[in-house]
């Protein structure tokens, strides 16, 4: 381990403050954000993200783990930072700290990277739950999607809850934050993507579908599902079969069927 700085003790030192501010806002207008934990600082180095600051405690240094992914974020030129315990709780959205966060700039993807190859990509349309956001990321990455638009009025994907529910999907799945929903419509189908729309009903069985092709999910809003007028933009709607009384599905949920459909179909596995 490289030199460990003596420990900070004070409220009112620079950092500690403006840690609390990141925690407050989340970074998004200085484009940083705020990592907690070893699991995420680990995605964050392995992903090649640009690691600023290491913040610990003595504690947590004395965790194998945290001190190699500390040591791994110092070789790519993060500074490492002590603090005290009781300012430390001060800062940490766990329920249970591990001592450790990490401040690091947010990726920016080129648009082109989403729609790279066969694009196989997700459209998140006002999803407000960042746990749902970033685990919709998550299960993208696992079914080989290629990118993720965020549409104006998502919830800001780099939050706590958000990079929790992601498990560091938020450092390589390419994305793109912020468009309207209308703009990456008329993007997409400038080049070619087929849209579908995900309905709860009206469309044909997400079995029946061809994903074989480029291809862009819509997924829409928890409560609200996705816009009429976004539906009628659509090239093709498709639903979920349900039994019971069941309504709807967790957008993850969802998305995990479709996609994994898509990925199916696209290795030409059994019908």
């Amino acid at each position: 381990m490289r030199r460990v700085p003596e420990p900070i003790r004070s409220r009112s030192h620079p950092l500690v403050r403006r840690l609390r501010v990141l925690r407050k806002d989340g970074g998004r207008a200085e484009g940083l954000a705020l990592l907690e934990g070893v699991k995420l600082l680990e995605e964050a180095v392995t992903a090649g993200a640009a690691v600023s600051e290491v913040v610990a405690t003595s504690r947590g240094l004395r965790d194998e783990r945290s001190r190699l992914a500390a040591e791994a974020a110092q070789g790519r030129g993060a500074a490492l930072h002590v603090v005290e315990e009781s300012l430390f709780d001060g800062l940490s959205e766990m329920e249970t700290s591990q001592g450790l966060l990490a401040v690091a700039r947010r990726p920016a993807f080129p648009e082109q990277r989403l729609l790279h190859g066969m694009p196989l990509v997700v459209v998140a349309v006002g999803i407000q739950n960042p746990g749902n956001l970033g685990g919709l990321l998550r299960t993208a990455e696992a079914a080989a999607a290629t990118g993720a638009y965020l549409t104006a009025g998502s919830a800001d994907v780099f939050s706590w809850k958000a990079l929790r529910g992601s498990m560091g999907s938020v450092f390589r799945l390419p994305h793109v934050a912020g468009m309207p929903a209308e703009a990456v419509l008329t993007r997409l189908k400038a080049r070619g993507v087929s849209v579908v729309a995900a309905t709860t009903e009206g469309g044909v069985r997400y079995d029946a579908a061809d994903f074989r092709r480029p291809v862009a999910f819509l997924f829409g809003n928890e409560g609200a599902g996705l816009p009429e007028d976004l539906l009628r933009h659509a090239d093709v709607r498709v639903a979920i079969p349900m039994h019971g009384a069941v309504e709807s599905l967790n957008v993850g949920v969802a998305a995990g069927i479709l996609l994994f459909e898509a990925a199916r179909q696209r290795r030409g596995g059994p019908s």
